[in-house]
C-alpha cells in the first residue's frame, strides 16, 4: 500500500467513525424525544444508547483494528488507571458531600431511580452502562474529533456537554432528577476527557465512571437514611 492509500484509507476510517458517532447520538436523542410522549417512555433510546454505543466501538475495532485510535488499548494504562483511581475519588468525595448538603436542604430523594434499580433491578447493570458512555463519548467521538484536528479543549467540552445532554434523553425519570444525573455528569465528562487526552487510554476514565456510579448508589439508597430519619 502505498503513502496516498494509506492516507487516503485513514481518510476514510476518521470520516467514518466521525460519522457512526453522532448518527448514534442523533438517532438516540430523536428515539428519546419520541418516547417521551409515549408510553414506553425513554427506554428504547436508553436501550439504543447501551447496545448501539458498546455495538458500534467493537464493531470499529473488530472490522477495522481502531483499539488503539479509540483509546482503548495502546497509551498509558497504568498512568491512566492511577490517576483515574485519583480523580474518581475526588469526585466520590465531593459528591457525597454535595448530597448531604443537597438533603439537609430540603432536597427531596431520587424515588424514580431508586424504583428503576430496585424494581426493575437495574442496579446490576451500571458497570454496563458506564462502559457504554465511555466508549461512545470519550472513545469513539472523542478520538474522532481529537484526529480531526478539533482543539482538545473544545473537543472535552464538547464530548461532556453532549454526554450532559444525553442524560435528558434517556433518563426515564422526571426531569429534576435528571437534572441532578446531568449535573453529576459534568466533572465526569472534564475529568474522564482530559485524563483519555493525557495518557491516550481510556481505563482511567472507565474507572473515574465505576467510583463515581458508587457514590451515586449511596445518594439514593444510603444518604437519604442517614440525613431525613
Amino acid at each position: 500500500m502505498t503513502s496516498f492509500q494509506a492516507s487516503s484509507s485513514a481518510s476514510e476510517s476518521l470520516k467514518a467513525r466521525l460519522t457512526l458517532s453522532f448518527g448514534l447520538m442523533a438517532a438516540i436523542w430523536l428515539l428519546g424525544l419520541v418516547g417521551h410522549f409515549t408510553p414506553l417512555a425513554e427506554w428504547p433510546a436508553l436501550f439504543l444508547y447501551v447496545i448501539g454505543s458498546i455495538g458500534l466501538v467493537l464493531f470499529r475495532g473488530k472490522s477495522t483494528g481502531e483499539w488503539q485510535e479509540m483509546y482503548l488499548a495502546g497509551g498509558n494504562l497504568k498512568k491512566s488507571l492511577l490517576w483515574g483511581g485519583i480523580a474518581g475519588f475526588l469526585l466520590f468525595g465531593m459528591d457525597i458531600m454535595n448530597t448531604v448538603i443537597y438533603y439537609k436542604n430540603g432536597g427531596a430523594p431520587m424515588v424514580g431511580m431508586e424504583f428503576i434499580l430496585v424494581n426493575r433491578s437495574l442496579l446490576y447493570l451500571f458497570p454496563v452502562l458506564v462502559l457504554a458512555e465511555e466508549f461512545l463519548w470519550r472513545g469513539i467521538m472523542l478520538s474522532a474529533l481529537i484526529e480531526r484536528g478539533v482543539n482538545k479543549h473544545l473537543t472535552v467540552l464538547l464530548t461532556t456537554l453532549f454526554y450532559v445532554l444525553n442524560h435528558f434523553a434517556v433518563a426515564p425519570v422526571g426531569m429534576k432528577e435528571r437534572a441532578l444525573m446531568a449535573m453529576m455528569a459534568f466533572p465526569i465528562g472534564i475529568f474522564g476527557g482530559y485524563l483519555v487526552l493525557k495518557t491516550r487510554n481510556l481505563w482511567g476514565s472507565v474507572l473515574v465512571h465505576l467510583i463515581t456510579m458508587l457514590s451515586m448508589v449511596l445518594d439514593i439508597f444510603v444518604i437519604p437514611q442517614l440525613i431525613l430519619r
